[in-house]
């Protein structure tokens, strides 16, 4: 039969508030009493082992140096070098005696200090003292402007991996490349899709768009699984790969519904932006065609009557004058005004035929009378 050894807890000291005490003393002032003191054994304990440490390391740096001394000196050949080893050398004897001694001390201490029964103080000591508040750190909302340059960043990094999984067709593969590139499952890369699917809508190409669109909806649905489960959408997509690789019918027709209300968003989004740049460029041509008096030509054109628009389009002049004769003053002088301010009618101004025409009609004459200034030269100098 195993017996059980107690002799182990023959070296404990009996905690203090264990003892029976005379009713006529202050039990609390004994313990504290009786605490201190042990305390104050306890630290004068400590302290001598330390200076017999102290001494014992002293002696020993004395020891070194002494044997060193004595090393350099018998290397000398003179008298008073001999003198100076005998010297040395006792002082070497001297230093390791005292060593020894030091030494001998310092073991008979640790054997007492080990002696000494155990006590609450001493039963138990702190392995490590720390304490972790779990305290949540405020998170800074970012402004609008921090949030366009942090995306700005992005895309110039990483613009090329981005539109490489953008075109991307199997699971497999996508899987594999954002387990290369995990910096990529974040908002920045999803919002990058969504500008890329419309710039291709308004291009035209409407196969690449829809199959950007399916990639688009892949990182979104990460990042909805990352904010549901409350985790970095890094550490999560690998579980969307395998929900979304072995999901019921359910699950797959969500996700085929919202792509296709994404495609229809993005054929919307496309076509306003088809129609505001149509609208630009009507107003920058109509900026162009105003007349000095800032009217539009095509405008007047419309406004006119029809007598008048015929005039215009027959480049009739003769016919414009007697149209506007049988007119009201009035409302002749009204659409003449608004005529020359939007151009259509530039007042004192000739044809390019009429122009033609007294150009060949006025250089016969600089000819003749060129000639005829060279004939009276001629006759002059014959005189």
């Amino acid at each position: 039969m195993t017996t059980i050894d107690y002799s182990v807890w023959d070296h404990i000291e009996v905690s203090d508030d264990e003892d029976d005490t005379h009713p006529n003393i202050d039990t609390p002032s004994l313990f504290r009493w009786r605490h201190q003191a042990r305390v104050e054994r306890m630290e004068a304990c400590h302290k001598k082992g330390e200076d017999l440490e102290r001494n014992l390391t002293e002696s020993r740096r004395k020891l070194q140096e002494a044997q060193k001394k004595v090393q350099e000196l018998s290397l000398l050949n003179t008298e008073e070098a001999k003198k100076q080893l005998v010297k040395a050398q006792e002082e070497e004897k001297r230093l390791k005696k005292e060593e020894r001694s030091c030494e001998k001390k310092l073991e008979e201490h640790q054997r007492e200090e080990k002696k000494m029964p155990w006590n609450v103080d001493t039963l138990s000591r702190d392995g490590f003292s720390k304490s972790v508040l779990n305290v949540k750190p405020e998170v800074k909302e970012e402004t609008e402007e921090e949030k366009e340059q942090k995306h700005k960043t992005f895309v110039e990094k990483y613009e090329k991996q981005i539109k490489h999984f953008g075109m991307l067709h199997r699971w497999d593969d996508s899987q594999k490349y954002l387990s290369d590139n995990p910096h990529l499952v974040c908002e920045e890369t999803a919002n990058y899709l969504v500008i890329m699917c419309i710039d291709l809508e308004v291009e035209e190409k409407h196969a690449l768009m829809e199959q950007v669109a399916h990639q688009t909806i892949v990182m979104q649905f990460i990042l909805e699984l990352a904010k549901s489960l409350k985790v970095d959408p890094r550490g999560c997509f690998r579980q969307f790969f395998t929900k979304i690789k072995t999901a019921d019918q359910q699950y797959q027709d969500a996700f085929n519904d919202e792509l296709e209300s994404f495609k229809e968003r993005v054929r919307g989004r496309a076509k306003v932006r088809i129609e505001k740049a149509m609208k630009e460029y009507e107003e920058e041509e109509r900026q162009k065609r105003l007349g000095p008096g800032g009217l539009d030509p095509v405008d007047v054109y419309d406004s006119l009557p029809m007598e008048m628009q015929k005039c215009f389009d027959e480049k009739d002049i003769q016919m414009l004058q007697e149209t506007i004769s049988k007119m009201e003053p009035t409302e002749a002088k009204y659409h003449m005004k608004r005529c020359i301010d939007s151009g259509l009618w530039v007042p004192n101004s000739r044809t390019d035929d009429d122009a033609e025409k007294e150009e060949k009609e006025e250089e016969p004459q600089y000819e003749e009378v060129k000639k005829e200034t060279s004939d009276g030269q001629d006759k002059s100098d014959s005189k």
